[in-house]
């Protein structure tokens, strides 16, 4: 043959190379034979072919050199020699070196000159090709992304809103603090009985790379969630309730700064009819939810609103019983001028008076009510927005006691709490409607893919007299299985490009760009 390139890739077309293994194939290389030895450690792939072939290789016959000629008597010659000279054993030799390329593999050429010793040495190094080297890389990128810097990228992009205090002329501006609250509701962890196991491993991770990232980057001092926690507690066993439990901690582990408070839904505890004392005993010991919380002056309602049937069922009246109580300790922690609260807890000075010393005093602040089921209303047909119902399902009339509260517990509610906002969940879509004069309660979408494209949170910063209140996204859940095929097709193009069955991409744009050049 003409080289050792020639010769190669004339090797490589025969069958009966591609058949033998590493350790015994044979090539005709020049006007001698070489054997293609393990000597080396394998760190590669052969030709492309896929088998590791990474040796040194040495000729079974050896041309005669001439020192003076200083060219070797074989077919060794092809460009990019090197040359070095060196001492060693009292023996003065000179060292020249040939390189050449095929395919994806290098030849190195080693010509040792000396007095008494002449040979020559042939190294095989064959490179991972490219379109497999890029494959890895592609791969990788795109878990990287997916799974993790998604969620960077697309919570960094939410803020706190600002607290707008109105200006007086005749009085200062009064600072109040702010505290920075999260709500999210409906992340219905499955359970044993209809959770796939492919749809928690996928689903819940998104869950929880949502919000520790969350919880990163926008560090609030306490979270909400607001019912259907699990999506099989109504029915659990008690080991499944432990391991949805678990589960639970594991996903929503937050630091001891940051509070986590938890409403129940009727996922966790049943609808009325499925609801008894076990069950809210058991979701009561391990969240140990609170009915009044307050913090930084801001008082929170937590309610039990499942519990709000009406038909005076036990389990419903002490939940009315304990909502009554809550009632007067706020009209106690209102001022005095407040005429309302005069009228609502006086039945006299001194019975009102004596009532309100056996309660710790409250921030004189209206409360924010948190509840599972909305407060009542006809349908979703005034929601908008882009994580609204469908508009095929906003006008479908609620059903009261199932999708919402019914008209009369929600009058109770507004009577005995006097909110100045609501959050609820349990739609699992977005919602903004007005009650009465003027109180907002806004519906909170579902956490989970499961229950939604685009999940999201609502972002409060909130002060004893005022709010405000922003929504954050999720990564979009087709945007991530989009990223996936988009990749898988990129890889089998490289890798039928690897197996010949299509022109190498990297080959296929330098052709095109050589014929844009000429």
């Amino acid at each position: 043959t003409e080289s050792l390139e020639d010769s190669l890739r004339m090797a490589q077309r025969t069958e009966s190379w591609r058949r033998m293994p590493p350790s015994i194939r044979f090539a005709a290389l020049g006007s001698y034979c070489l054997q293609v030895g393990t000597e080396a450690p394998a760190r590669s792939v052969f030709g492309g072919r896929g088998r590791p072939c990474t040796a040194r290789s040495r000729g079974s016959r050896t041309p005669v050199l001439d020192p003076a000629e200083r060219e070797p008597r074989g077919d060794f010659g092809f460009p990019g020699a090197v040359e070095a000279a060196g001492r060693g054993s009292g023996t003065t030799w000179s060292l020249r070196t040939r390189t050449a390329e095929a395919g994806s593999c290098k030849l190195e050429a080693a010509e040792r000159l000396g007095p008494r010793t002449y040979g020559s040495d042939l190294d095989t190094t064959c490179a991972l090709p490219g379109s497999l080297q890029f494959s890895h890389a592609t791969i990788f990128a795109v878990l990287l992304f997916c799974e993790f810097l998604i969620y960077y990228l697309v919570i960094f992009q939410c803020n706190w809103p600002e607290v707008k205090t109105p200006a007086y002329d005749d009085k200062p501006e009064k600072h109040e603090p702010v505290l920075k609250a999260m709500f999210l509701a409906d992340t219905h962890l499955l359970g044993e009985l209809r959770g796939h196991w492919l749809d928690k491993l996928r689903r819940e991770w998104q869950m929880e790379r949502a919000f520790q990232t969350a919880l990163w980057l926008l560090q609030p001092e306490v979270v909400f969630i607001l019912g259907d926690i699990f999506d099989e507690g109504k029915w659990s066993s008690s080991q499944a309730w432990a391991d949805d439990v678990e589960r639970f901690h594991k996903m929503f582990r937050h630091p001891r700064h940051v509070q986590l408070k938890v409403v129940a839904g009727n996922h966790d505890i049943g609808f009325h009819y499925q609801m008894n004392r076990y069950k809210i005993d058991r979701f009561e010991k391990v969240f140990n939810p609170e009915r009044l919380f307050s913090w930084k002056g801001i008082n929170f309602v937590m309610v039990n609103s499942v519990a709000l049937e009406g038909d005076s069922c036990r389990i419903c009246s002490e939940a009315e019983a304990e909502l009554t109580e809550i009632s007067h300790r706020l009209n106690c922690s209102r001022e005095v001028g407040d005429q309302w609260a005069r009228a609502e807890c006086a039945w006299t000075a001194e019975h009102h008076s004596s009532l309100c010393r056996n309660w710790q005093p409250l921030p004189e602040s209206a409360p924010i009510l948190l509840q599972h089921y909305p407060l009542y209303r006809r349908s979703d047909a005034n929601c908008s927005g882009e994580d609204a119902p469908p508009p095929e399902e906003r006008n479908i009339p609620f059903k009261e006691r199932y999708d919402v509260l019914s008209r009369e517990a929600s009058q109770k509610l507004l009577w005995w709490l006097q909110p100045r906002l609501v959050l609820s969940g349990h739609t699992h879509s977005a919602c903004e409607v007005l009650h009465g004069a003027g109180l907002l309660e806004l519906s909170v979408p579902s956490f989970s893919w499961r229950n939604r494209n685009n999940p999201s949170f609502i972002m409060g910063s909130i002060t004893p007299t005022r709010y405000a209140l922003a929504k954050c996204f999720l990564p979009l859940e087709l945007t991530v299985l989009t990223t996936y095929c988009g990749a898988a097709g990129f890889l089998v193009v490289l890798i039928l490009a690897h197996l010949e069955l299509l022109p190498s991409p990297v080959h296929l744009g330098r052709n095109l760009l050589r014929k844009y050049k000429t």
